[in-house]
């Protein structure tokens, strides 16, 4: 399998399975002498976390990271980082009743067919487990362009969606409640909502929306490695990804140019900034913004019809703890990935100078 590495000046290969030992990383490019603040990666571990709240997977883990390599007395070396974190709660008997059927909306069915085994524990490497080690990459990433801010919140869950622009709303409430909606009165909609779906046995999607503040004039490269193009693979390769779309998105292909124009004030900014922040795929200074659609979970505490290994009719029912929406927990996802890919194109920048 290939396909485990993100990124070129500063990246991360992941490796590990769902209901393996545990999961880990490899981050190169981390310039020495940054002075680690292990307790906010640990914070953005801890947000990401199964089990933090009635309305996710209760599955009881403390993803709590060790490091092996790369640091010394709490400092990088520039060699590269390697961490581990073990999995403890792990109950791989939850999936034996489909060692040989075919989850619906799953990457089983692709996996066998493409490799010819797969790991039904959980879906083994195709789990969204394998973001803790993204969530650890990222909480390292914003130690190295700490004066550049990440802000990721939900937008939406269901039909139920924010209306307000991210200048409107109030950034320090996202962490007050368990949907991560800056929007008291719509969080606890949000949340009043979830759970009926859990109690359904059902799964409903939502929307991630993020802002990146005060990123300098300059990042990203024209043609192939656009700023915003390596943000939407970031974000597409998230487990559950569905859409992704930045400045005006699909708003802007309703309006004129005329108006969609980000007109220039004297001291470079613009009036507007329809073009979320990136013009030509380069950094122009203003706020980068973007959202990020999720699907239901597939995971469904219902019964549905599906097939076995030999394509016979069968039916299947979710067993276990999974999450009836996935945003709550995307955030910090999000927000990391984001951190990555400006920690990237910023450390390219250091290279070419």
């Amino acid at each position: 399998m290939t396909g485990n590495t993100f990124g070129k000046a500063f990246s991360l290969r992941t490796f590990g399975e769902s209901h393996g030992k545990g999961l880990g990383g490899i981050i190169e490019g981390c310039p020495a002498g940054i002075v680690l603040d292990f307790d906010k990666i640990q914070t953005e571990l801890n947000r990401r976390k199964p089990g933090q709240s009635n309305i996710v997977t209760q599955r009881k883990e403390e993803d709590e990271v060790v490091f092996y390599s790369g640091i010394f007395e709490g400092k990088t070396t520039g060699t590269p980082i390697g961490f581990l974190i073990h999995n403890k709660d792990e109950k791989s008997k939850d999936y034996d009743h489909i060692k040989e059927t075919y989850r619906p909306s799953h990457a089983d069915y692709v996996y066998d067919k493409k490799y010819g085994f797969r790991d039904y524990r959980g879906g083994g490497r195709s789990s969204a487990r394998e973001t803790v080690c993204r969530v650890v990459a990222g909480a390292i990433a914003k130690q190295i362009i700490p004066n550049i801010r990440f802000t990721a919140y939900v937008s939406g869950v269901g039909e139920l969606q924010l209306n307000s622009t991210y200048k409107e709303l109030d950034f320090s409430q996202i962490e007050q409640n368990k949907v991560r909606c800056p929007d008291t009165q719509m969080a606890s909609e949000m949340e009043t909502y979830i759970k009926q779906i859990r109690k359904e046995g059902d799964t409903v999607g939502g929307i991630v929306s993020c802002v990146i503040e005060n990123v300098p004039i300059g990042l990203g490269e024209p043609v192939f490695d656009k700023l915003h193009a390596e943000l939407g693979k970031a974000m597409l390769s998230i487990n559950a990804v569905k859409g992704f779309e930045y400045g005006s998105g699909f708003e802007g292909a309703k309006m004129k140019g005329s108006t969609h124009n980000d007109l220039y004030n004297t001291d470079g900014t613009t009036q507007q900034n329809y073009s979320g922040g990136i013009q030509g795929g380069i950094s122009n200074g203003m706020d980068i913004y973007f959202k990020v659609a999720f699907k239901p979970v597939a995971t469904l505490m219902q019964s549905q019809k599906s097939i076995t290994k030999d394509h016979k009719e069968t039916t299947v029912e979710g067993k276990g703890r999974h999450d009836p929406c996935v945003v709550p927990r995307a955030v910090p996802i999000v927000e990391n990935m984001a951190a990555i890919v400006i920690a990237d194109f910023f450390l390219r920048n250091k290279l070419i100078v």
